[in-house]
């Protein structure tokens, strides 16, 4: 887990994000978050609600069992070295593949969708009133030097308690809302500003190292643009000038979403019953250049293919009665089997952790089964898995 400017040492660290557990469940603890929403409608006040679709699966449905040798520690010294498991749409069997050979699989006219989020250096430590130690792990950037954030403590801070923090100046915390604080950070500047120099790059729970130089560079994507992220949409990782160029030369199209990847995204499901699971939420922006974009690829008979889940996320958020619109908000969709997806004809992603809601949309796109057939596939023929490991290109019906 990272550590702030004069952080916790190694082995005495704060109990925020779990890491310590990571070899029993690969999973951090979870906050409760709000309801997932209906399609759709997702930031439009439409209100909390069940999923619109009446799924029997459960948590336990999305089991696999991996070797934690499989979990990739460190990024490969090229970005589009990875390789690519493809599975092609209906029973044909997966292909190995390499990420290099993404164009191969595509055609002129396609359209990529990738996040510009780019991942900030959420993670901060520091000291209460009383001495306790406390780990800050920001969530969401606020107005006025405020900040939503989770806290790693022994004993939780109340409203009022103030955190020196190891790196200079100090956070109120104002209020406690389940598993997040709203707190108010004293430091005389920006916060944002003030985060690159005195935060540290908040790598996974899974990733079992303090993060290093390299990191800075290969924890973001090369077109990541808009800050306020505290993960990286994983997927966009593989991609490096080469392969971008070599892409453009066979008249794919590139297209951008914004959505800020917040640590809910490591957050295990708690329920058996899937429709009972609280859904994280996420700010995103759908621009209305993309959506002429994708218009237009429709209209020319091209498809549209999702760099990563954030993306699926965010355009079937911005999809209202099959119509994908602008918009800009919060969303709490849950995916998973039993939704049709409709935003997008293929999805390029990383392989995910067992039991978790990014697993479940992926199989919600190319079905549980087939989904688990290929997790096997790729743990016998050693893929590297999360968010340094291997890529997937799950290809929709479009591309028979």
């Amino acid at each position: 887990m990272a550590r702030g400017r004069g952080g916790s040492p190694a082995g005495k660290r704060c109990c925020l994000g779990g890491r310590r557990k990571v070899e029993a469940d690969l999973r951090p603890r979870v906050p409760r978050r709000p309801s997932p929403r209906l399609r759709g409608e997702a930031g439009r006040g439409a209100g909390e609600r069940p999923p619109p679709y009446n799924s029997p699966m459960k948590k336990s449905d999305f089991h696999y069992e991996l070797p934690l040798e499989l979990i990739a520690q460190e990024p490969l010294p090229e970005r589009s070295g990875s390789r690519m498991l493809v599975l092609p749409p209906g029973q044909a069997p997966p292909v190995d593949a390499r990420i290099r050979q993404l164009g191969d699989w595509l055609r002129p006219g396609d359209l990529l969708v990738f996040n510009d989020t780019r991942v900030i250096p959420a993670r901060l430590f520091g000291q209460k009133d009383t001495g306790g130690r406390v780990e800050i792990l920001v969530e969401r950037l606020l107005p006025g030097n405020r900040a939503r954030a989770q806290l790693g403590a022994s004993k939780p801070p109340k409203p009022g308690a103030r955190i020196a923090i190891d790196a200079g100046g100090s956070a109120v915390v104002l209020a406690r809302e389940g598993g997040f604080y709203d707190l108010q950070f004293e430091v005389g500047a920006a916060l944002e500003s003030w985060l690159l120099e005195a935060g540290r790059l908040p790598l996974p729970p899974y990733i079992r190292r303090e993060p290093g130089r390299d990191d800075a560079e290969r924890y973001q994507t090369v077109f990541a643009r808009e800050a306020g992220a505290v993960a990286a949409p994983t997927a966009g990782l593989h991609f490096d000038e080469p392969l971008l160029a070599d892409l453009r030369a066979r008249g794919i199209g590139f297209g951008h979403v914004t959505l800020h990847v917040g640590a809910g995204t490591f957050q295990p499901v708690r329920s058996e019953d899937l429709h009972q699971h609280a859904m994280h939420s996420e700010w995103l922006n759908v621009g209305a250049a993309l959506v002429s974009q994708v218009r237009r690829t429709r209209e020319a008979g091209g498809r549209v293919v999702a760099v990563g889940t954030t993306v699926v996320r965010a355009l079937e958020s911005a999809t209202v009665d099959g119509e994908l619109h602008p918009f800009s908000g919060e969303t709490s969709i849950f995916i998973f089997p039993g939704y049709r997806i409709g935003s997008v004809d293929a999805l390029l992603t990383n392989f995910h952790l067992p039991e978790s809601t990014l697993l479940m949309l992926v199989s919600a796109f190319a079905g549980r089964e087939r989904i688990l057939a290929a997790y096997t596939h790729a743990v016998r023929e050693r893929y590297r898995f999360f968010s340094y490991g291997d890529a997937m290109l799950l290809l929709g019906d479009a591309f028979d």
